[in-house]
């Protein structure tokens, strides 16, 4: 989102009607003149009365002062936080419309690609309370530490009490490890605390930004233990992951095969997410596949999709974290898959791969970052690969990515929207192309 380049007005206010909802969350309006406002909160058809403020690239951000006329669609939020918190935009909708919304979202990112009919698929749904992996930003007050989410387009830290999207057990921890920061002698300035719920409790990461002292160290692994971790790591903001405790083994299921992923490893956001994923990319693939195929799986992780992938054919998985690459090659060993998956660590942003190590295979499958693949498509698109699979979380990176298949001849056969990113702007997809 761009960044304001002007001071927001403190008088200036206009009348306005809403025509849409933007793909950051914002109702989008036009005063009389044409130009465009970003309002926070607005939904499609609301009559408001909005407050200026800066300028947002070439129109104006815009509060709202008073609703005049509501949209059927808008409900009560569910959290207490909400509209100071950023990670929801859209609680204030109507499940069903935003389900709506998101699915146009994608049908709007392939038809801007060059796939103006992709046939879509219903959206599936992901339950509240259901996240099981956050990424809380920590910051240190005079009196006490703050343990939640920056507001939206800010660096504050809102301090949260609860969360609705998350699991119960990850919402459980925000409490006891505020009082576990309260408790350390080193006065960090900020940090991070990444959890992820594993299959048999929490695995925490802890990146600060000030070396701890043994009491401290000693102090976060009484935490540890009274919170009923798997595993406590403690790492400075971008530099090496040190265990602090392991009280359990960290292990994941991945359908029959358990990975011990590493200390803030990826994870799908929530399970039914990640079995939604790994249905739609299975029935994706070929429905019979040569006896010789091989598949092709760029920014695999620790093996979400690899073994399900590696049951039906041979499979060279592509990563680029080590230690995650370390994960696949270890579950696979442990589960006799060692001659049926191949892991290559690679930084696919700096070394993609070449067409020749594409050619081959009866499948891409690739499941990218936020920033999407752009480096590793060309590549693709000129492998001529029949099948090429791709989930996305960001319908803007989709576009560009699919723009080179469309440019290469192929076509969509299912997109397929799934809203694990709860009351957010974010959009999962996996999308199956065909040449």
């Amino acid at each position: 989102m761009p960044r304001p380049d002007s001071p927001p007005s403190a008088t200036e206010t206009a009348a306005v009607r809403v025509a849409r909802v933007g793909a950051d969350g914002d109702g989008i309006a036009a005063r009389a003149d044409g130009t465009p406002l970003y309002i926070p909160f607005a939904l499609p058809g609301e009559t408001l009365s909005v407050r200026l403020g800066a300028r947002r690239g070439e129109g104006r951000a815009a509060t709202i002062e008073r609703i005049e006329s509501a949209s059927p669609e808008r409900v009560a939020p569910r959290c207490r936080h909400f509209t100071q918190c950023g990670g929801c935009a859209l609680q204030h909708w109507d499940d069903a419309a935003l389900l709506g919304w998101k699915s146009a979202a994608l049908a709007t990112a392939l038809a801007r690609a060059g796939f103006p009919d992709a046939p879509l698929a219903p959206a599936i749904a992901c339950a509240p309370a259901s996240r099981r992996r956050m990424d809380l930003a920590l910051a240190w007050t005079p009196s006490r530490p703050l343990v939640g989410l920056h507001a939206a387009r800010s660096e504050r830290v809102i301090d949260l009490a609860e969360c609705p999207v998350l699991d119960p057990a990850l919402a459980a921890l925000l409490v006891p490890l505020r009082a576990a920061l309260a408790g350390l002698a080193a006065r960090p300035r900020g940090g991070a605390a990444v959890a992820n719920l594993l299959d048999d409790g929490i695995d925490l990461l802890l990146r600060l930004d000030v070396p701890l002292g043994l009491a401290d160290r000693t102090h976060l692994v009484a935490f540890a233990r009274a919170a009923g971790l798997v595993r406590l790591s403690l790492g400075m903001a971008g530099g090496e992951i040190e265990p602090l405790a392991v009280l359990r083994p960290p292990r994941l299921g991945f359908g029959t095969v358990t990975a011990s992923p590493p200390p803030g490893a990826f994870l799908q956001a929530t399970a039914a997410g990640e079995a939604a994923i790994r249905a739609a990319v299975l029935a994706g693939l070929p429905e019979r596949l040569p006896r010789r195929a091989r598949l092709v799986e760029l920014f695999a992780g620790c093996g979400t999709l690899s073994f399900a992938l590696a049951a039906r054919a041979p499979l060279t998985a592509y990563e680029g974290d080590a230690a995650a690459a370390a994960a696949l090659r270890e579950a696979a060993g442990a589960a006799g898959l060692g001659g049926r998956i191949s892991v290559v660590v690679r930084d696919l942003a700096r070394r993609p791969p070449l067409a020749e190590e594409l050619r081959d295979a009866a499948a891409v499958v690739l499941d990218p970052p936020h920033a999407g693949a752009a480096a590793a498509m060309p590549a693709i698109a000129a492998a001529g690969v029949k099948r090429v699979i791709h989930v996305s979380c960001n319908p803007a990176t989709l576009a560009r990515d699919a723009r080179r298949l469309a440019e290469a001849g192929y076509r969509v056969v299912q997109a397929t929207p799934i809203d694990q990113f709860l009351w957010s702007a974010r959009v999962e997809s996996v999308v199956v192309f065909e040449r």
